[in-house]
């Protein structure tokens, strides 16, 4: 009979197999064991040495098959966790990542009144986890979302309707802040910035799975950014706050653009918990 420890066993040996190293594998397997049998972490600890029944093996097959063909744990479970919260992921939108944490915690350190009506706009909202967060952490602000894929927003307004912030959050179809007239305390996004040359270079999970409309940002990887400096300015009040995620190594260049802006100042670029250089605050000046 096989037990929950062999099941373990197999599916950490198939993914380092179909590539992926032996922390990840072993993480991956652990989450789609888990998944399969329906378990929080401590109760498969527990039951390790338990035997496993026919059915259960088949969904940790099934699952493994998906995840050695590199398709991301999320997509597979459906979801990922982002700031405490599960969020919905498919397909068609990025899947939340722990450094995009980064503007959460931005965005909320220049909103401390958390009982105002504050405005905000979340630029190429994705899934939605940014305007659903912020919504959730200041109860009576208002966000304006717009994304390019109408696939997107459908995901983005399940998340809103599923953690109860749908009546605060308006999804909108268009680039940029085209769509709304402001103006805005905050604007937040996390644009595509990865280069059109190292598409190709990304991890099989990205290339293959993600959406290129959220990660391709042009030749260096900054056409959506100078596009979204330029926008976020005309939209926002004054002494108002633009918060965005940028790619390694790109901070001069994007300082730089900064500078030149007659409507933004630089505040800080923040770096992950990797030191690289992630999240950026600007501030329209006056207010």
């Amino acid at each position: 009979m096989t037990t929950v420890r062999d099941l373990l066993a197999e599916a950490r040996n198939r993914l380092a197999a179909a590539g992926l190293d032996a922390h990840d594998a072993a993480v991956d397997a652990d989450v789609l064991v888990r998944e399969a049998f329906g378990w929080d972490r401590a109760r498969l600890l527990a039951h390790t040495g338990d035997d496993a029944t026919a059915g259960v093996t088949a969904r940790v097959e099934a699952l493994v098959r998906r995840r050695a063909a590199r398709e991301p744990v999320s997509q597979i479970l459906g979801r990922r966790e982002f700031w405490g919260i599960d969020v919905e992921v498919t397909p068609d939108v990025l899947t939340p990542r722990p450094e995009t944490e980064g503007i959460v915690e931005e965005a909320l350190a220049r909103l401390t009144e958390r009982d105002r009506a504050w405005r905000i706009a979340d630029v190429g909202t994705g899934s939605g986890c940014l305007a659903v967060v912020l919504a959730r952490e200041r109860t009576r602000a208002s966000v304006a979302a717009s994304d390019l894929s109408e696939e997107a927003l459908g995901v983005a307004r399940r998340n809103a309707a599923r953690h109860g912030v749908a009546a605060r959050v308006r999804f909108v179809r268009g680039s940029l802040l085209d769509a709304f007239t402001g103006p805005f305390d905050l604007v937040v996004s996390n644009p595509p910035y990865i280069t059109t040359g190292d598409m190709i270079r990304l991890p099989p999970e990205v290339r293959d799975h993600e959406p290129r409309l959220a990660l391709d940002g042009g030749a260096d990887g900054l056409d959506v950014v100078r596009a979204l400096i330029r926008s976020a300015a005309s939209r926002m009040a004054p002494g108002a706050w633009l918060v965005f995620e940028i790619g390694a190594g790109q901070d001069v260049a994007v300082s730089r653009l900064l500078r030149d802006s007659s409507a933004l100042e630089l505040v800080t670029v923040r770096a992950d918990l990797a030191g690289i250089p992630r999240t950026v605050v600007a501030r329209r000046p006056g207010g």
